[in-house]
């Protein structure tokens, strides 16, 4: 049976998503009710915050993980690991992190149409647990694997917070503020970046005797949402038309709403209902192959793949490296990295208290233009950085301006459009998609920009030839000794 096209669309259906001017003139707008910011911070507590979270708590312990891999290694096989395979083994790690993601994206629309959206997000908790437990032990357990096993469970943890938290934001929130309240996924991912950085430092856990602690971290927020979400209301929507529930879709509206009377808001779910049982939930393909849907499916891809491509992840993931590549000292890097982690969370909480006056497109083109205009100026910086003492500073002002940027529209503002351009017969779907892409493109970035640094190092810099001997040997992080030769260079070059 063929699918009628969307003639009624009680959901925004634009990217703007702007409320007709007679309504604006006759509601007063509700104001914003503790249950409903506490759903948000909460849901999004154990699910973006711990997305952020683990983009950047791998940068701290980079240098101990890679000697943790070596001395793992050397114990095994009797001789120390090959640059190469020390590349390799951290990019998987690094990377396995987005397939699991993408595992948990396809996952998401069975879960959240079995056990809801807030069930979805508690049963999510375990895998955050389980994955703290694996990337903690892991050294005193001697198996590098089990950091790989974690981080894999810690994506798919990831993967399924990334699209059912977005959808149970946009389901509980007035229409008047779905962008801002859309934007605490965005801004808690921002906090967690930021908190890894902090928690990194050499005063707190960025240290080789502490390193695992900050994988350990990974399950508090988890067992805090499990502890507080339990008692906050379910999506109406999801109670109202999959359970059928109108008792307690009434009662959390009430709840989210702060109000008594939500006949209106009822009868809205209703009358979407009713247009929803002449149609059949709409497949990936279905979605695809929908003419009327086109531009909004091209807007959700094109949105979400340069979310990930425009390259902040690798921002995130390599910082460390990507600042002493720019000629700044080893010990202050860790409190420059600091400031990167508190601009983002500024610009994205200004972000959400402007997106409902700016709307949506005009964040999204400024954000993506300033990025690509610092990203070009930060070329130029790169370019000359060795030949004046002050263009490392130059080129640090840039890596600032592209992470506010970023935070300032595209980096909220993808998972809010998914919700908002299609109905709920189709946002399922549109959702799957958005994941796959997201954590495809998220994948490439983690593996492949390692071995695109180190071709440039290989290319550009002054690296150690074969048969000579490491004159680091000191001071060498993975323990090598004088005269240790490996092929092509000593693993201290890579890591030093």
């Amino acid at each position: 049976m063929e699918m009628r096209e969307q003639t009624e669309d009680p959901e925004p259906n634009n990217i703007e998503s702007t409320e007709p001017d007679h309504k604006k003139s006759t509601e007063k707008p509700q104001r914003i009710t503790a249950c409903l910011v506490n759903a948000a911070f909460f849901g999004a507590l154990g699910s973006s915050y711990l997305y952020g979270y683990n983009l950047s708590v791998v940068n701290a312990p980079a240098l101990y993980i890679k000697t943790f891999y070596n001395q793992t290694w050397m114990e095994r096989y009797g001789e120390p690991i090959g640059a190469d395979m020390v590349t390799m083994l951290w990019s998987i790690t690094v990377s396995i992190f987005a397939i699991g993601g993408l595992l948990g994206a396809l996952c998401v629309t069975l879960l959240t149409k079995l056990i809801g959206r807030k069930g979805t997000l508690l049963l999510n908790n375990g895998f955050a647990v389980i994955a703290a437990l694996l990337l903690a032990l892991g050294e005193k357990a001697r198996s590098f694997e089990m950091l790989i096993i974690g981080r894999f469970v810690m994506g798919v943890d990831s993967g399924i917070a990334l699209s059912a938290l977005p959808m149970y934001l946009g389901e509980i929130s007035p229409r008047h503020m779905r962008g801002s309240i859309g934007q605490f996924n965005s801004i808690l991912i921002c906090l967690g970046v930021f908190t890894g950085q902090v928690l990194g430092l050499p005063e707190l856990l960025g240290q080789e005797s502490r390193w695992n602690f900050l994988f350990a971290f990974l399950a508090l927020p988890a067992l805090l949402q499990l502890c507080v979400l339990p008692f906050l209301p379910e999506s109406p929507r999801f109670l109202l038309m999959e359970r059928r529930d109108e008792a307690g879709a009434e009662k959390a509206f009430r709840a989210f709403l702060g109000k008594k009377d939500v006949s209106k808001e009822l009868e809205e779910v209703h009358a979407e209902g009713r247009a929803q049982n002449t149609l059949h939930m709409a497949s990936v393909t279905e979605l695809l192959l929908n003419p009327a849907l086109r531009w909004q499916v091209i807007t959700v891809i094109v949105t979400m793949a340069c979310y990930q491509l425009c390259g902040l992840n690798a921002i995130w993931y390599y910082t460390n490296g990507i600042l002493r590549d720019s000629g700044f000292a080893e010990n202050v890097i860790p409190y420059i990295v600091l400031s990167t982690g508190g601009i983002e969370t500024l610009a994205a909480v200004v972000s959400g208290l402007v997106i409902e006056r700016i709307g949506r497109r005009p964040l999204l083109i400024f954000g993506f233009s300033a990025m690509a205009f610092f990203f070009g100026l930060l070329t130029v910086f790169l370019n000359f950085q060795d030949q004046y003492t002050w263009m490392p500073y130059l080129s640090f002002t840039c890596i600032l301006a592209v992470i506010a940027s970023f935070c300032s529209g595209p980096g909220g503002i993808p998972f809010v459009l998914t919700g908002e351009l299609f109905e709920q017969s189709y946002r399922p779907a549109a959702f799957m998609i958005a994941g796959i892409v997201n954590w495809v493109a998220n994948f490439a970035v983690g593996l492949l920009f390692p071995f695109m640094q180190a071709w440039e190092d290989d290319n550009n810099s002054e690296s150690l030839k074969p048969g000579q001997d490491c004159s680091v040997a000191e001071k060498c992080p993975l323990g090598c000794q004088e005269n240790t030769v490996l092929p092509w260079r000593c693993p201290a070059a890579l890591l030093l």
